[in-house]
């Protein structure tokens, strides 16, 4: 075998490794075998930090802002190199978001290959690393979301997941994620194998050159577009992981962290629907609805429009609404739960009409709907007037309770029903069903277990003196 074609077949080797599903065979308790079985790294000690910092992303986090912030001390900002930044910030900036993350991460749409290689220089400029490495730790992140195996697992704090996990040796191995399909992909090992040229000339050269030959500022190109743009679009990107973890609310699924809020959005070029995007990750969108800032989205959907992407993946509507209603009707149960109710029906002693009668000569009892209730401190405050009350003490009022005399509001019956002291034996009139569950209760939310008891309402029948006191 010559010497020029020695090294194919372990190449060859490796390429056939990387393609076989990394988790094919884990177990299925793998989270809990692997946080049981795998020890981890003892904590960060500032004594051996020499041992504890991964070096080099120190020095790009650290170094990068530090020359970016002498340079424009010394170096005029020209009006046309600040135009040209914001403009390459949002280039860099989408070849993370709508590439490694929506395309590649998530799969969420299909781009041509001529938007693949656009989208692979652009996410190397932003220098995060290569497309295969980034989506391994991503997948790995919504796989293990806020466990021990979630490479910036928010519970760790607000610097830990924004940037702490970048300059410290993680205390363990990320959890396993399968990027098989990206070891396919010609696009993504192109970049791999050249990723370090492509940092030095998208992250650097790019920025320096345009404005050099355009407008005569290499010094303002290399300062503003190139080290400054690159520190906005390195925390641009972390927060993401950080403030999108901690800020706003979760419309959808309040398992993990994730959160919605529009000031993340802002900050990380439409990535700030975190929530929405947890739950539905390989939906092609993070903002669904039209107003909301998510410059990601419609960059792609520009692309579908002229032909460089196709197959937008949206998650069905009613899945959506679903997830929505879900996070309504716990909130509206919360609620609800905080609120005083009447006494259940099971709860009240059933009472004789004899029963009634006599207890209605020592207070003030009056009949509605089957329902026996003490009107005591209610007859002054009656809007109707005490007549009213006192000339049904002892009697059935429940035809002029519901429109007979005057057909009461909603709250009205709502606040009968707190009146409830008793049951009357038998007395509940046929036709009147919808009468006796007061309005706040005919659309109470309750949980399936509670809808499934086996238990119904068998109140021992009782006619005893004092049982309503």
């Amino acid at each position: 075998m010559s010497a020029t074609t020695g090294p194919a077949p372990k190449r060859a080797t490796k390429d056939i490794a990387e393609e076989i599903p990394s988790d094919l065979n884990i177990p299925d308790n793998y989270v809990q075998h692997t946080l049981t079985s795998q020890k981890p790294l003892p904590p960060f000690a500032w004594k051996n930090f020499r041992e504890e910092l991964n070096w080099l992303s120190v020095v790009i986090l650290t170094v990068t802002p530090v020359i970016g912030l002498i340079g424009a001390m010394f170096t005029p900002l020209r009006w046309q190199t600040f135009l040209f930044s914001v403009f390459y910030y949002f280039v860099t900036g989408l070849g993370i978001t709508a590439g490694y993350h929506r395309l590649w991460a998530h799969r969420s749409y299909n781009a041509s290959l001529p938007l693949q290689y656009l989208l692979a220089m652009a996410g190397s400029g932003a220098v995060e690393g290569s497309i295969k490495w980034w989506c391994r730790g991503h997948r790995a992140h919504h796989r293990y979301t806020d466990t021990d195996l979630d490479p910036y697992n928010a519970h760790k704090g607000f610097f830990y997941s924004h940037i702490g996990w970048m300059l410290v040796k993680p205390r363990r191995r990320p959890g396993v994620a399968d990027v098989s399909d990206l070891s396919k992909n010609p696009v993504v090992r192109w970049q791999h194998r050249h990723y370090l040229t492509l940092i030095l000339v998208c992250g650097f050269l790019i920025p320096t050159v345009i404005p050099w030959l355009l407008w005569g500022d290499a010094r303002g190109g290399y300062v503003y577009a190139g080290v400054l743009r690159l520190c906005f679009v390195h925390h641009s990107t972390f927060c993401v992981n950080s403030l999108a973890h901690w800020l706003g609310d979760s419309p959808f699924d309040d398992k993990h962290t994730p959160r919605d809020h529009v000031i993340t959005a802002f900050a990380t070029i439409g990535e700030g629907y975190h929530n929405f995007h947890h739950q539905f990750p390989m939906d092609y969108r993070n903002a669904i609805k039209w107003y909301q800032y998510d410059p990601t989205k419609w960059f792609i959907w520009v692309c579908q429009s002229v032909g460089l992407a196709s197959h937008l993946k949206v998650f069905p509507e009613n899945e959506v609404r679903k997830g929505q209603l879900t996070m309504e009707l716990k909130k509206l149960k919360e609620t609800q739960e905080r609120l005083a109710w009447p006494s259940d029906s099971n709860d009240l002693p059933v009472i004789s009409w004899e029963s009634f009668q006599e207890q209605s000569s020592k207070r003030p009892l009056i009949l509605i709907s089957g329902f026996i209730h003490d009107v005591s401190n209610f007859i002054d405050e009656h809007p109707g007037g005490p007549h009213l009350l006192v000339k049904f003490i002892g009697k059935d009022a429940t035809t002029a309770f519901f429109g007979g005399v005057y057909d009461h509001s909603n709250a009205a019956h709502n606040l009968l029903a707190m009146k409830r002291v008793g049951v009357l034996h038998g007395g509940m009139r046929q036709g009147i069903d919808d009468k006796v569950v007061p309005p706040s209760q005919r659309l109470k939310i309750a949980r399936y277990n509670e809808l499934s008891s086996p238990y119904g309402s068998s109140t021992a029948y009782s006619d005893g003196e004092g049982i309503l006191g």
